[in-house]
């Protein structure tokens, strides 16, 4: 048998002469590998108001497992939904996949439908390259994606767990993540993503913010700043957190400056109306 993702689209058709069967909800269980972890709720129940009215359109595939039971090949959403909708059997139609190709059409659908958040296809094309020992160019070829495309999602791997929340929960977005990568640094790539969350910055805004960060790293490796005082420190802290955005304090003797970083005009105001001048 062709591997799935050989097949592309046709995994996903029904060929001619494949029965459709109707299979007890019951009997029917999730792929714990299948690529997709994360459901909305609030698209599950309106697909479920859906069914409840109209029915399920498309079959979902499933694989026996030789219990009298069934494992999800493609079509998990379909299924959940159809169980919020109170529904006792749903359409299926029956394959013999092996672990791997079932694995590899959950991905395919979840592809063609992007229901997958970037870290879980980044997961997902990981997991694929290295069972199947294959490179990069060869899944894009696979995929009928472009190299540069997959090397980016596998690059988002590398990014500590907080930001890959922020990416699962849709906080940042898959163009964030890739310029959050520019900063070399793991704790700044963390600091600029606190920082992009909390004000709602936009992929732009975010560049600018990275490139300042930058910038001030190099600038900080090339003149090392004496230890500063732990109590201005601690006040340069607390008015990070409260400002939402980067804040340094200067201080030597009974003097010095405060500088407050802002990204944007609506950055400024809402900094300005903070400190209520």
């Amino acid at each position: 048998m062709k591997k799935a993702l050989g097949r592309g689209l046709d995994a996903l058709i029904p060929t001619e002469g494949e029965e459709i069967h109707q299979i007890e909800i019951e009997k029917i269980f999730p792929n714990p590998s299948q690529p997709r972890k994360h459901f909305s709720e609030e698209s599950l129940n309106q697909l479920a108001e859906s069914i409840s009215q109209q029915g399920i359109i498309q079959p979902i595939i499933v694989a026996r497992t030789g219990d009298g039971t069934f494992t999800i090949v493609a079509g998990e959403r379909r299924w959940r939904a159809a169980t919020i909708s109170g529904s006792q059997k749903i359409p299926c139609i029956i394959r013999d996949e092996s672990a791997e190709e079932s694995f590899e059409i959950s991905l395919i659908e979840n592809i063609q439908r992007e229901e997958l958040n970037p870290i879980e296809t980044a997961t997902a094309f990981l997991r694929i390259m290295e069972e199947q020992g294959i490179t990069q160019e060869e899944l894009s070829k696979k995929i009928g994606k472009q190299r540069a495309t997959v090397a980016n999602y596998v690059r988002l791997l590398t990014h500590p767990e907080e930001i890959k929340s922020f990416i699962i929960s849709g906080a940042l977005s898959m163009g964030h993540a890739k310029v959050l990568l520019s900063l070399k640094d793991q704790s700044q790539q963390l600091e600029a993503a606190q920082m992009v969350v909390k004000n709602s910055l936009s992929v732009r805004e975010t560049e600018a913010l990275c490139k300042k960060l930058s910038t001030d790293s190099t600038s900080s490796v090339k003149k090392p700043e004496p230890p500063k005082d732990p109590h201005i420190a601690g006040v340069e802290d607390e008015l990070t957190r409260n400002l939402g955005t980067k804040v340094r304090i200067h201080h030597k003797g009974n003097t010095g400056r405060i500088e407050i970083d802002y990204y944007t005009m609506d950055d400024l105001n809402r900094i300005i109306d903070i400190l209520k001048i």
